[in-house]
């Protein structure tokens, strides 16, 4: 019969052969033992800062999660929120395809279970410093802009990895939504340019998936007020009066007669949730998210460490961004992209007004043409449990763009299921299925 002693002694020996395993290749320190009030899983969680700019106090936040089944195989994937300056933490993790979901009482967490960490390990990052928890000791650095905000995130990729060696060598997928339209092109160009320079560590980038994204400013404008018209929303008449009398190119040029008109527009929006237009206003429920996410897990995801003199909010008040970059045409850097090589998925849900399909669906077709693409899949329906899906096409195998039925702006919120199939997918290099197919599960 073994003594108790021996079974002690037995499992501490185990236990120290795990942890020194473990602290091989990640950092004890930002390990999260446990968020407050969240089920039982068997995955881990890392959360903290990666310095950026050291003399400067320059820091952003993340958090890290495990796939939910052999993590230590499947890719990374980094998803980051658009705003600009809104919160890829409070977003992406704790609202969208994280793992856990504040319950109703703002008491607990529950599971998530269409958590895209059913198919990869995920990252999310708060960028640029001064949103959410990522910060900087100089003031100066909150005028920022696309070019500063790549670039912290780049050196921030780098440092991390740091902390994180095991995963330098796995597959990586860049994703977002909204604005990330244009951080995410403009990111994979600068790991492409990187890892073009670099005699040592290259990023194993395998694909890029941009959600309902900002890529010609001028165009997605615009769009808006058709989708407006052709859901119903506005007249013919101010339809026409902003087709006509609109200028989206150069906003200085605006006659009296189109501003009166968008003026009239904007109505809207006091009454209709133009983010998902199927949707009532709901704004107490976005107050709430954030008061559970400052109470409940600032300190367990080791959050705050320097006791920043302003609260944790979804969308930053402190940024001054720069507009001009909002014009930036984000097709030269998705053309580079692919012709390196790299697939991009651009998908929108159809119920956004914000930046509508309509957009998204023009500019992938006139990017596949300025590449010379062929249309490899005609735009038709792809389906899920039987369902429509949504609609896809895809041009010369390395471009794709779909829809997702019933979505809208936060396509993993408003589908999570449809979402996770699609995102699967995509990570797995496979086609969305054109024929109704109940086991093309979310399982994947």
């Amino acid at each position: 019969m073994v003594s108790s002693r021996a079974v002690v002694m037995a499992i501490m020996v185990l236990v120290t052969v795990q942890w020194l395993v473990f602290a091989e290749g990640y950092p004890e320190e930002d390990l999260v033992a446990r968020l407050p009030g969240q089920p039982n899983v068997g995955f881990r969680q890392f959360a903290g800062y990666v310095d950026v700019d050291s003399e400067n106090g320059r820091s952003l936040f993340y958090y890290y999660v495990e796939a939910v089944k052999e993590p230590d195989t499947k890719p990374l994937t980094l998803w980051l929120n658009g705003g600009p300056g809104c919160s890829s933490v409070g977003g992406g993790a704790f609202t969208e395809l994280g793992p856990f979901y504040p319950t109703g009482d703002g008491r607990g967490l529950r599971l998530n279970s269409m958590s895209w960490n059913k198919a990869s390990n995920l990252l999310f990052v708060e960028s640029p410093a001064g949103v959410g928890w990522s910060y900087s000791n100089r003031s100066s650095d909150y005028n920022t802009g696309d070019k500063s905000t790549v670039n912290d995130m780049l050196v921030f990729l780098l440092r991390w990895f740091n902390k994180f060696p095991e995963l330098k060598s796995r597959d990586l997928f860049l994703t977002g939504e909204s604005y990330a339209g244009h951080y995410i092109p403009q990111l994979a160009d600068v790991i492409l340019s990187y890892n073009s320079r670099s005699s040592g560590f290259k990023f194993n980038v395998k694909g890029i998936a941009i959600g309902n994204p900002l890529l010609k400013l001028d165009r997605d404008f615009a769009a808006a007020y058709e989708y407006f018209w052709s859901h119903g929303m506005i007249s013919d008449e101010v339809r026409l009066t902003i087709m006509n009398q609109c200028d989206f190119a150069n906003p200085k040029n605006m006659s009296n007669a189109c501003i009166y008109a968008i003026v009239e527009s904007s109505v809207l929006t006091e009454y209709i949730n133009s983010y998902h237009i199927l949707l009532d206003v709901c704004y107490p429920s976005i107050v709430q998210q954030e008061l559970r996410l400052k109470k409940m897990v600032q300190n367990a995801l080791h959050a705050n460490r320097t006791r920043l003199p302003y609260e944790w909010t979804m969308c930053s008040n402190r940024l001054n961004y720069s507009g001009i970059d909002g014009y930036i045409d984000m097709l030269p850097s998705l053309k580079r992209i692919i012709q390196n090589q790299t697939p991009v998925w651009i998908f929108s849900g159809d119920q956004d007004s914000v930046i509508p399909l309509q957009s998204s669906r023009t500019l992938v077709r006139e990017l596949a043409e300025d590449l010379n693409f062929k249309t490899t899949i005609p735009y038709g329906a792809w389906f899920h449990k039987e369902q429509v899906g949504g609609w896809v096409t895809e041009y010369g195998n390395l471009l794709t763009f779909a829809t997702v039925r019933g979505a809208a702006h936060m396509v993993p919120y408003a589908e999570p299921s449809r979402a996770l199939h699609m995102f699967s997918s995509f990570m797995n290099g496979r086609r969305l299925p054109n024929k109704p197919d109940l086991k093309s599960s979310t399982d994947d």
